[in-house]
């Protein structure tokens, strides 16, 4: 019996333009050697807010959904879809369940082509990570310094 193939499942999966667009102009950014990282938390909504009926598709209210925006600057559909497949791997293998709700894009650069699986998949892992981390702080620590240094002084 071949053992069990784990999957990216489609819930796990950004597919919608207009997420890839909410991503790219209102989240935050994460620079690795081989990729930048796009983020957004995701916003909770309230059944209430939904009215009556629910959209036929409604995204999970928790767990990071990703997503890949291979140009076609970075080569020929081979290239490309090379780097989406081991994109992709790299994030089946990193995806967990998540504490934080988040929608994230994945842009691979040049050097993914040569660089080695290994260190792809400890990118988007250490990826991964920055994104939990920065997203489940409470708002008051992600204050600016002139705000905290205000609230110290009691102004």
């Amino acid at each position: 019996m071949p053992p069990e193939r784990a999957q990216f499942p489609r819930t796990a999966r950004l597919l919608r333009h207009a997420d890839f667009e909410r991503v790219y102009k209102q989240g935050r950014r994460h620079f690795s050697a081989s990729l930048t990282v796009f983020y957004l938390a995701r916003v909770q909504v309230d059944a209430n807010e939904l009215g009556a009926k629910p959209p036929a598709r409604t995204p999970a209210l928790h767990g990071l959904r990703v997503g890949f925006t291979v140009g076609r600057a970075l080569g020929g559909a081979v290239q490309r879809n090379r780097m989406k497949r081991r994109l992709r791997e790299a994030v089946r293998m990193s995806l967990s369940a998540a504490s934080v709700a988040a929608d994230v894009v994945i842009n691979p650069k040049k050097s993914l082509l040569t660089a080695d699986f290994a260190d792809v998949l400890k990118e988007v892992q250490r990826a991964f990570g920055v994104i939990e981390l920065k997203l489940s702080r409470a708002p008051a620590e992600t204050a600016t310094p002139k705000e905290s240094s205000n609230r110290k002084a009691g102004n």
